[in-house]
């Protein structure tokens, strides 16, 4: 399963105008595209983007611990914060062409280690452990952490899935098969084509191919 690079979080929210605004006015992101169901903000559209999909409340964090961004100087920034429905985002301080890009998710795991071991077969590479000792992988140059805790099972999670970026979701769609990884939903749309797999600790990951008429600003 080869991955390009981690694409979006998607995250179910009951407030997400509210979370957009902050995104916008303290994250140094910009709404790429608002429908009925979600509000997509982002750096760039082309790189690491927060997914906001409408949901009813409550929202349990679940395996979400926070979402991290890469800046190149805090320069004195706040360096966490707490968006409505729990959501925190942390800023990164790190070498960087592009200022609030997604740095690394951080999720809850019973078994920290033997978690990031399982994502090495969902396309991502070792990566050594994070600041904290943290085990970890990457992905185009973006990290998952697992920290240890328990993401419980909660009907109405915060973290909708993780997207990555893929050459081929057909391709993606037959490995995942042969390595009887559980697929959870093939989505063909107009400007992409995504297969979404059930990863460790049922945190569902999103291969995401973008077609040749795909295009956001």
């Amino acid at each position: 399963m080869r991955t390009q690079k981690l694409d979006h979080v998607a995250l179910w929210v009951t407030e997400r105008d509210a979370i957009a605004d902050a995104a916008t006015s303290r994250l140094g992101m910009h709404v790429i595209d608002r429908t009925d169901a979600f509000t997509l903000v982002g750096a760039d559209a082309r790189r690491g983007k927060l997914t906001l999909f409408a949901a009813d409340p409550p929202r349990e964090r679940g395996a979400l611990k926070h979402v991290a961004l890469r800046v190149a100087g805090l320069e004195g920034a706040e360096e966490e914060h707490e968006l409505p429905d729990d959501l925190v985002v942390r800023l990164v301080e790190a070498p960087t062409d592009l200022d609030y890009d997604l740095d690394h998710v951080a999720l809850f795991s019973r078994h920290p280690e033997l978690t990031a071991e399982q994502y090495h077969d969902l396309g991502f590479e070792p990566a050594q452990p994070g600041p904290g000792g943290e085990p970890r992988v990457e992905v185009g140059g973006a990290y998952v952490e697992f920290h240890e805790g328990d993401p419980g099972d909660p009907a109405q999670p915060l973290l909708n899935h993780l997207a990555v970026l893929v050459e081929s979701a057909d391709e993606t769609l037959d490995a995942a098969r042969e390595r009887g990884i559980q697929v959870a939903d093939v989505v063909d749309a107009a400007n992409t084509k995504a297969v979404f797999v059930w990863g460790p600790e049922r945190v569902k990951v999103e291969y995401v191919e973008h077609k040749p008429t795909f295009s956001l600003v």
